[in-house]
């Protein structure tokens, strides 16, 4: 997977050295952080773009994240896509989980999936909550899922 920043500027080195380098740029400044991890896709003419982020919350002090996104011709039903997002943010979530271990930084795995029934993507939601807590991670569905929600969807739209 290749990383950005927001702005762009690739990330050259492996995503969970470049991760440990931040909390410990973090940590210097005095901050605390908060990791939140979250992954959206959008089907566009038969290609599905999936944007993975890495969401650095700063309680009260903003925040930053790193992006990776990739592009696919590979079919997906509606349920099959959302549990891929799940799957992306987890593979990254379990690369980059001892670094957080190491220094104590909370992780969340946000799924952009509706709490809501009456939505679509709801069918996945037993099936991805499933999926990340059996990997031992927290989860976060919509609303509080602003990791896939916002932060993520903002790439893929």
């Amino acid at each position: 997977m290749d990383w950005r920043k927001f702005n762009g500027e690739k990330i050259k080195q492996e995503i969970d050295l470049e991760v440990e380098q931040i909390i410990l740029k973090e940590k210097e400044a005095g901050h605390k952080l908060k990791v939140c991890i979250g992954t959206d896709s959008q089907v566009t003419g038969g290609v599905t773009e999936y944007a993975t982020v890495i969401v650095f919350v700063r309680p009260k002090h903003g925040g930053f994240m790193l992006i990776s996104s990739e592009k696919t011709k590979q079919k997906y039903t509606l349920k099959e896509r959302m549990i891929e997002e799940v799957s992306r943010s987890i593979q990254i979530a379990y690369r980059i989980c001892p670094l957080l271990d190491k220094h104590e930084v909370d992780l969340e795995v946000h799924a952009d999936i509706n709490t809501n029934p009456q939505f679509k993507s709801n069918s996945a939601l037993s099936d991805a909550m499933g999926y990340i807590l059996g990997m031992g991670f927290v989860f976060k569905a919509k609303p509080d899922a602003f990791a896939s929600s916002y932060c993520a969807n903002k790439i893929v739209h």
